[in-house]
């Protein structure tokens, strides 16, 4: 029996990750359990390494690209011919993923987190079994287990990834050259962003989504405004479409799918299928380790990320709700304070949603749809970007703001935004909820100008009519 910990958290994503170094800060003896890497673990998780970051570094470059080649001389700058080097665009990306990935280790060693490479299952009494990449064994004790082990991309029999042709969402941020046709499985978060890279790019993008609704998650008056946006960049969205098989023919890949209409086919260059994640939690506990599972591989726990076993938490992507990093970070931190006895929680009513394509997409609280469906009273503020004026000094006007709050107490309920920097100014809502605000309360705030903000006061003031840069429309009397 090796050393034996106060906790062992598996998994070093970001729940995993920040919940170890958490636990350390607190006096908690901790060490973090994690299988990717060669020589080293490969910290951060698919977010720092083929998720998250990589995917944010390629959107970036790739706009910058569009930007420059379609846009810049609105602004009166002259360029010549635009290229991009697709190879040198995917080394920055590198180099950005290794400078975060080496900031987790070297902040897990300024706080003492003990970081073993293997991969680790959780035993029962709460041992846990690492085995390394030789086959090695170790056998660690913990006061305490955080299970962290994060999702991996969903496989379906009708597209069997197939080298250089058919990928998932990591390998479509490793190609080395713009496909000239591309076809992307699955028109939510990660189909919606890898589509827009390669659509800046230049590369033929076609969709094809099961569903018949657009980001069916999502407020539909801001998924249709996406919907349309993207449409004039040069997505081509095809809803209702779903796919029966695929075939590799030389260099091109033959998508077969139906829709309204029977069937189809759709020939690409490369196909990428991002119809979402599962958990990765198959091989990560024995069966005799008390931990229960649903039919989708989640793990049950409890509102402060409990196990069924005393002193077992998980928490992420492996448990119930929203796949974002953010709320697996604040799940780690929740579990290591209450590891120490303190009573510490995770609001999950005021967890923002982002899409980060351009415009972003951002959200917190509920839709129009759902609170619909409850019949409670309720108005709604909407205020697009063509009236602010730092948007347009930028050249980014479209979208809009959409505050959605109670008829009777004017409670905010919800706040969708389509625009610039949807996914900064999204904090500003999630803050007036996580108090309770009303939204006469952000009307009687003052918003420097000209800032994009002013967006959310005007949709503030909007909810009763208020508003002053556009005009209202008239309250039924």
């Amino acid at each position: 029996m090796s050393d034996k910990f106060d906790v062992i958290v598996i998994g070093s994503g970001p729940a995993g990750y920040v919940g170890a170094i958490k636990c350390a800060q607190l006096g908690l003896k901790t060490a973090c359990v994690e299988m990717e890497g060669s020589d080293a673990p490969s910290l951060g998780g698919t977010c720092l390494n083929v998720g998250c970051i990589p995917s944010k570094a390629l959107l970036e470059s790739s706009h910058k690209f569009y930007e420059t080649k379609l846009e810049l001389a609105d602004h009166g700058i002259g360029v010549g011919d635009v290229t991009m080097d697709v190879p040198a665009m995917m080394a920055r990306k590198d180099k950005i993923v290794s400078n975060l990935t080496g900031g987790v280790a070297m902040l897990f060693k300024a706080n003492g987190v003990t970081s073993i490479h293997g991969r680790g299952q959780l035993l029962a009494g709460k041992k846990v079994e690492v085995t390394d990449a030789s086959g090695n064994v170790t056998e660690y004790e913990a006061d305490n287990v955080i299970l962290a082990a994060g999702s991996r991309s969903v496989e379906i029999p009708p597209a069997p990834l197939t080298e250089g042709f058919i990928v998932d969402s990591t390998g479509a941020l490793a190609f080395q050259e713009t496909p000239k046709r591309l076809g992307v499985i699955g028109a939510g978060v990660i189909g919606l962003e890898l589509g827009s890279v390669w659509n800046y790019l230049g590369s033929e993008v076609v969709i094809l989504e099961a569903q018949d609704r657009f980001l069916p998650m999502a407020d539909q008056r801001m998924a249709k405004e996406a919907n349309k946006i993207m449409s004039r960049q040069g997505l081509d969205i095809r809803l209702g479409a779903r796919v029966m098989g695929t075939e590799v023919k030389g260099n091109e890949v033959v998508v077969s799918y139906q829709d309204a209409s029977g069937d189809q086919e759709l020939v690409v260059d490369k196909l990428i299928v991002a119809v979402g994640r599962t958990p990765s939690t198959e091989g990560l506990v024995s069966p005799d380790s008390g931990i229960n599972l649903d039919e989708r591989g989640s793990i049950f726990v409890n509102d402060f990320c409990a196990t069924d076993v005393p002193g077992v938490y998980a928490v992420g992507d492996m448990v119930r709700g929203p796949m974002l990093a953010h709320k697996g970070s604040e799940e780690g931190i929740m579990v290591a304070e209450r590891i120490c006895g303190h009573k510490t929680q995770v609001n999950f009513e005021t967890i923002p949603s982002v899409i980060y394509t351009h415009p972003e997409l951002a959200w917190v609280g509920k839709t129009e749809e759902q609170v619909k469906a409850t019949g409670e009273a309720y108005k709604v503020g909407q205020f697009p970007f063509a009236a602010i004026g730092r948007a347009l000094a930028a050249g980014e006007s479209e979208g809009f703001v959409r505050i959605i709050a109670d008829e009777a107490s004017d409670r905010i309920l919800g706040v969708h935004i389509i625009g610039p920097q949807a996914s900064e100014l999204i904090a500003q809502a999630v803050i007036a909820l996580e108090f309770g605000s009303s939204a006469e309360d952000l009307a009687l705030t003052v918003f420097a100008h000209p800032t994009l903000s002013e967006a959310i006061h005007e949709a503030a003031l909007a909810v009763d009519g208020n508003a002053i840069h556009m005009a209202n429309k008239r309250k039924k009397k």
